[in-house]
């Protein structure tokens, strides 16, 4: 690609999860029964769609998140972190709705972490039923958005990722799937998606063989599987193969899957004054360059102004 700047501000749509992130790192990991003083803490949104739209967000993106929020503390917390972030809101929630509060506690020295979640609540048993409940309801929202270039989808509020993933497809805009574990819902999401990015702890039931099969036999164009630093793993119906990894001093790894996702997302979307867009080969590698930036430092949002200056999209450019 050029080095021209993109010609528009690409959009995007993030479907799942938003919580509370409270982030304490400490010298060792408590044992059982035992206390710590924390190093350092920090308070930020959490989620895999609400980090990755940051992300989307801050690389230059108009980011809208559809998530579940409600009225309380918690909620105002959320909310005035993604209003931070320049990342707009729908809250679909119902009266009595309360985010999860995620706690997290990370070793200082080796960046071990420990994660206690209640993760979205709404559990994947009732989504169809949920769905066929709050369907209309979840497409008028989504068409109050308007044209996106992309749906991203982590599979958390199952009946607003299906609706979502209908949406999208009827429209003929790209789907993105975070598969960071299997949950029933995917069943069900992959076959509607167009890319699908697996953690390494993403199973499926009924595959042996490993998620990338699955993947492209439920129809997405593209399968991935990321592992840490070691290489990402790709596959279409046209060939595979692998896509290095930056080798960084990791300070913190937390969130650096769901910024991964994201920058990927972005990559997809934008385009330059010639129209082209970067292949997937491109995006997954600049979405490697951001997540490193990610985890050479603490937390979760001071990262970000590593992000500023188009410093990333240069990365891009190059590819």
């Amino acid at each position: 690609m050029g080095p021209e700047p993109p010609r528009f501000r690409p959009r995007g749509i993030f479907v799942g999860l938003a919580t509370l992130d409270i982030i304490q790192r400490v010298a060792e990991l408590p044992g059982r029964n035992a206390k710590a003083t924390a190093l350092r803490q920090d308070v930020a949104g959490g989620g895999p769609a609400l980090n990755a739209a940051v992300v989307f967000s801050r690389l230059g993106g108009a980011a809208t998140l559809v998530t579940r929020l409600g009225p309380g503390g918690i909620a105002t917390l959320i909310r005035e972190d993604l209003q931070s972030q320049g990342v707009g809101v729908v809250d679909l929630a119902g009266a009595h709705h309360q985010p999860s509060v995620s706690t997290i506690t990370i070793d200082d020295a080796t960046g071990d972490r420990q994660i206690v979640s209640t993760d979205a609540r709404s559990g994947d048993a009732d989504h169809a039923e949920r769905a066929a409940r709050a369907g209309g309801h979840i497409r008028e929202a989504l068409d109050a958005l308007g044209r996106a270039g992309v749906v991203h989808l982590d599979g958390h509020h199952p009946d607003l990722a299906m609706a979502a993933a209908r949406w999208g497809h009827e429209r003929g805009i790209r789907r993105v799937v975070d598969a960071g574990r299997w949950k029933a819902v995917m069943a069900e999401l992959v076959p509607l998606s167009t890319d699908v990015i697996c953690s390494s702890d993403f199973a499926v039931p009924s595959s042996p063989a490993g998620p990338m099969p699955w993947v492209l036999g439920q129809g997405a164009g593209l399968a991935a599987v990321t592992n840490g630093p070691s290489p990402v793993l790709w596959r279409t119906r046209f060939g595979e193969g692998s896509v290095a990894v930056e080798q960084i001093h990791a300070v913190d790894t937390l969130g650096a899957g769901d910024f991964f996702h994201g920058a990927y997302s972005f990559a997809r979307t934008i385009h330059d004054h010639d129209g082209r867009r970067p292949g997937h080969v491109a995006a997954l590698r600049f979405a490697g360059h951001v997540a490193a930036l990610k985890c050479a430092s603490p937390g979760t949002r001071e990262w970000l102004g590593a992000l500023a200056g188009e410093r990333a999209l240069d990365y891009l450019r190059t590819e």
